[in-house]
């Protein structure tokens, strides 16, 4: 049974809330025009719009809450993060890359319209989130605009996300051990969601220097995610996954369930999870949410 459904009105409310929340930013954001670009934007809302779960977007806004900063600006940031998250899945399913038919329940991109229009979808979603960024309903400091675009600029590219896949693309042909799987994950999942946190903490106006305990949760919950996913790949329902599973195994990877055991695997998992909520002790009820979402992670069926 899903997570939401078994622990707490608290979180459930929370995820129904961003989703919707990041649903309509996107419908505000991608009007269809009515000219010969109507078959891209249509794409960018088919990935966009409906499905996934928001995670990104619901620890930028958790953690902007925690910390006091309007939940209109958070949620529009939010959607810049998830923006670029979108785009790394459409152009994922690629068949240069990994050549996926489903994604979050649907044909993904490439299916639904054309190879040429999902990376161009992608293209845009990528220029989208930069432009979100440097709208002054997200901030009207420069100086924020531009350290909340530096963040995520860092997170998506060679030394975070684009940098993690690329690692994965040559695990096709390599043999990897722990430590530098974990540094994969680090890179392909959890610098977009670190980047998620420390952009939330960039919207207060909390200075680098006392971000670390935020950076650690981001950090911890980072790797229990990738763990929960590689258990998921593992043994999960492909149903409610919306996609492929057992992909990993079938192309030889290591990931930390084959170098673990599935057991030590969840053990870290729920290990990490508990090691991040420490990390927001100090915050206590206020860090609620963000808590619940580290238990949801490890916990969730799809």
């Amino acid at each position: 049974m899903d997570f939401e459904d078994t622990h707490g009105a608290r979180l459930k409310m929370a995820l129904a809330t961003i989703r919707t929340d990041v649903d309509d930013a996107f419908d505000a954001l991608l009007p269809v025009p009515g000219d010969t670009r109507a078959p891209l934007v249509e794409a960018m809302r088919h990935a966009a719009i409906g499905g996934g779960k928001r995670v990104r977007p619901l620890l930028l806004v958790a953690t902007s809450t925690m910390l006091g900063v309007s939940r209109e600006a958070a949620v529009l940031a939010g959607t810049a993060v998830e923006a670029i998250h979108v785009y790394s899945l459409i152009h994922d399913d690629l068949p240069c890359m990994d050549d996926d038919d489903m994604r979050r329940g649907k044909p993904t991109v490439h299916k639904a319209f054309d190879e040429a229009t999902a990376v161009l979808a992608g293209d845009a979603l990528h220029a989208l989130a930069f432009d979100i960024l440097t709208d002054s309903s997200v901030s009207s400091d420069p100086f924020i605009q531009a350290e909340l675009v530096r963040c995520l600029a860092q997170a998506s590219g060679m030394s975070g996300m684009a940098g993690g896949q690329a690692m994965d693309m040559a695990a096709d042909s390599a043999t990897y051990d722990l430590p530098t799987i974990t540094r994969l994950q680090q890179l392909k999942t959890g610098a977009l969601l670190t980047a998620s946190v420390e952009m939330g903490a960039i919207l207060a106006r909390v200075p680098h220097d006392a971000r670390g305990h935020l950076i650690a949760y981001a950090r911890d919950i980072g790797l229990a995610f990738q763990i929960a996913d590689d258990l998921l790949d593992h043994e999960g329902d492909e149903d409610k996954a919306g996609k492929a599973l057992r992909k990993d195994d079938e192309q030889g990877k290591q990931t930390f369930v084959t170098l673990m055991g599935a057991e030590g695997a969840r053990a870290q998992a729920k290990a990490l999870v508990e090691q991040a909520c420490g990390h927001l002790a100090h915050y206590g009820e206020d860090a609620g949410v963000l808590c619940d979402l580290a238990r949801y992670i490890v916990e969730r069926d799809r």
